[in-house]
């Protein structure tokens, strides 16, 4: 039994528990970047919707939730990739951008602008989500903990109580 002082940490002598990596780092950073870029997309929605009515809501919906799923995609796929080759993972995010450029330039070009988009509000949300992802993405990002020396085996003492000088 250890005592905890009102800073938070322990009497000297009692151990700490080892931490291992971050469980499924992509997911917790889709989860972040998702909840703030949806924060961010709710706030530029109802100013749009005041501003320019259901049309201008649904274009900065349509804007937002382009740019979301553009970036979902390179985290899903770090998440596979990361799974069975964790240092593969960045190559993969390196094919996964040239896609993503190639089929948002696609997408804009092939499906076009539809008459009612209201521009303004499309481009406004999709700047905003842009940013917003970007700031969560990094936030998120530096709290993930990676394991980068091997624990010693179970039952192995060899390494046990000594200290490094």
């Amino acid at each position: 039994m250890s005592t905890h002082h009102s800073n938070g940490n322990s009497a000297a002598g009692s151990a700490v528990p080892v931490s291992g990596p971050t469980a499924t780092p992509w997911l917790k950073i889709l989860k972040t970047s998702s909840l703030g870029a949806a924060a961010a997309t709710l706030l530029v929605v109802v100013l749009a919707f005041i501003v320019a009515g259901g049309v201008g809501a649904l274009s900065a919906v349509l804007g937002s939730a382009l740019v979301v799923f553009f970036f979902a995609i390179s985290l899903l796929i770090g998440h596979v990739v990361g799974r069975r080759n964790p240092s593969g993972a960045i190559g993969a995010f390196i094919a996964t951008y040239v896609l993503k450029v190639v089929g948002f330039g696609a997408a804009l070009f092939i499906i076009g602008t539809p008459d009612w988009l209201e521009t303004t509000w499309f481009f406004i949300a999709a700047v905003v989500s842009v940013v917003v992802w970007q700031v969560a993405e990094v936030f998120a990002f530096s709290r993930v903990r990676y394991q980068i020396y091997d624990d010693p085996e179970d039952g192995d003492s060899s390494t046990a109580g000594k200290e490094s000088r």
